[in-house]
């Protein structure tokens, strides 16, 4: 079911500016299983990867249906294309995301990244894109996110690295969807701080050569420098800047998000942290309801 006009406008004005942060459910193949151990589920429990990809769709389906998840704090929530594909309930997961929560639905759509080159994996060719797209459109996504790494203060490697974002992001703006773009930059460099002033700068050239027509939402990870991206948040290309937490623990990454104005949280292991296959209901909703709130308070900031 593609979103309807009235749809698409509201999902628009609630990505462009409603508090809230964006929920990051797109764990892929290789991140799954570590998920899943955090969840308290172990790689005894499941004999192959449909097995394990229908315990992960059960955990977030536990997730997006629990009462603290709605759109009055959760703004977006990110998926991974087997969840798109998914139903909860007996309903598109996207469109329970939208008509049930209030939650806009972004898909991932990259497929991995390539071996480093100067310091930035990019990521690897997407022959069927086009393709995904289009399903994305006609499952009722709002947009997509793709992730690409630095990992060193390389200025050929993270030019490489943005301009490939830009160019795929084009390619998605194309089809009607909204781009997140994510150039992360490793928490643990040395030269983090050199890496994202080089990045700053890089976005900024991209952004400056978008169409006065066009958009994109940026996901960064969380600087050393606060209120380094504001000329980001502040920019009429960017719809959106929102900050993954990179391995940071979630207090951690709410207090780093925190002294960064205009910037909201795109969380993955920091939103799930906590979260187990063992607790009870209330107790899960609890733990889920704690970790919205203070992720939505620091989006706040």
């Amino acid at each position: 079911m593609a979103v309807k006009t009235a749809d698409k406008a509201a999902m628009a004005k609630q990505a462009a500016s409603k508090d809230g942060f964006i929920a990051a459910l797109d764990q892929s193949g290789g991140s799954t299983p570590k998920a899943l151990r955090l969840y308290g589920i172990m790689e005894d429990a499941y004999g192959n990867d449909e097995e394990m990809y229908r315990l992960i769709h059960e955990m977030r389906a536990r997730i997006i249906k629990s009462p603290a998840f709605t759109g009055d704090k959760v703004m977006g929530a990110i998926l991974f294309e087997r969840t798109m594909e998914g139903d909860i309930d007996g309903v598109p997961t996207a469109e329970y995301l939208w008509d049930k929560r209030g939650v806009v639905p972004f898909l991932k759509v990259d497929k991995g990244l390539e071996a480093e080159v100067n310091g930035c994996q990019l990521m690897k060719p997407m022959p069927e894109l086009d393709t995904l797209l289009e399903r994305a459109v006609a499952k009722g996504m709002f947009g997509t996110k793709m992730r690409s790494v630095i990992s060193a203060a390389n200025a050929e490697g993270i030019a490489a690295a943005v301009a490939q974002q830009f160019d795929v992001g084009r390619q998605i703006l194309g089809h009607g969807l909204m781009p997140i773009i994510e150039p992360e930059v490793t928490i643990s460099i040395a030269d983090k701080a050199e890496a994202e002033e080089i990045l700053l700068a890089e976005i900024l050239k991209q952004l400056d050569a978008l169409g006065h027509d066009k958009q994109v939402m940026l996901k960064l990870t969380l600087p050393t420098k606060p209120n380094l991206y504001k000329p980001l948040v502040d920019h009429p290309r960017a719809m959106r800047v929102v900050a993954l937490s990179g391995g940071y623990c979630r207090a951690d990454a709410n207090k780093i998000l925190a002294a960064n104005n205009g910037i909201i949280a795109s969380f993955s292991r920091a939103l799930t942290e906590g979260l187990s296959a063992q607790q009870t209901d209330a107790e899960f909703d609890k733990v889920l309801g704690d970790a919205i709130n203070g992720i939505f308070e620091a989006s706040r900031s």
